[in-house]
């Protein structure tokens, strides 16, 4: 396991256009999942450490975009026979058990993982209305122990986005695993 830290990448990029299917064949694009507001894009998966610790923060602070208008959208580039947890079935099963309310997605070529630059699991990206970057940074300031976190980073951002104000420009990079690049 490396861990890596995800790259810093100029806001007001643009949303790199996607289409991938969930584990039940379904194809959803970042088109359709654009909320009002923007979008918030999880690249994450089943076995990374650091992804299954903030796994339910990503599910309840998804939840709390859309009240905002704000759609979610978790993306899985780790679909490598060398990780059996990552594989579709087991990203089923973990969606059923988390009880996702947003798709969470196949990136098995990886192209939509390296149109985004992802490095790490998770790597956590905040598009606005117009599919313009406005946060790309960690969850919060404690990915080990919810119960420790003080800074709520990624929720303070979509409520400044969902109200209509600025995002802080000052982010902290996300950190997590490899992606497990199949070249």
């Amino acid at each position: 396991m490396a861990l890596l830290e995800s790259l810093k990448i100029p806001y007001g990029t643009e949303m790199p256009a996607f289409e991938l299917a969930d584990p039940s064949g379904t194809m959803h694009t970042g088109d359709e999942l654009v909320g009002e507001q923007g979008l918030l894009v999880v690249f994450t998966c089943n076995h990374c450490p650091y992804a299954k610790a903030v796994w339910g923060r990503v599910a309840s602070l998804a939840k709390h975009a859309a009240a905002l208008r704000i759609g979610t959208v978790a993306i899985n580039p780790n679909i490598n026979p060398k990780y059996p947890d990552d594989s579709p079935e087991k990203m089923k099963e973990m969606a059923a058990d988390l009880g996702l309310t947003f798709p969470y997605l196949i990136d098995e070529k990886q192209e939509t993982a390296r149109a985004f630059k992802a490095q790490c699991t998770p790597d956590i990206y905040l598009f606005d209305g117009d599919k313009r970057l406005v946060y790309h940074g960690r969850i919060d300031d404690n990915w080990r122990d919810e119960s420790a976190v003080i800074r709520e980073e990624l929720r303070e951002a979509l409520d400044a986005l969902g109200a209509g104000r600025p995002v802080l420009k000052e982010q902290n990079p996300s950190m997590g695993c490899s992606i497990k690049w199949l070249d």
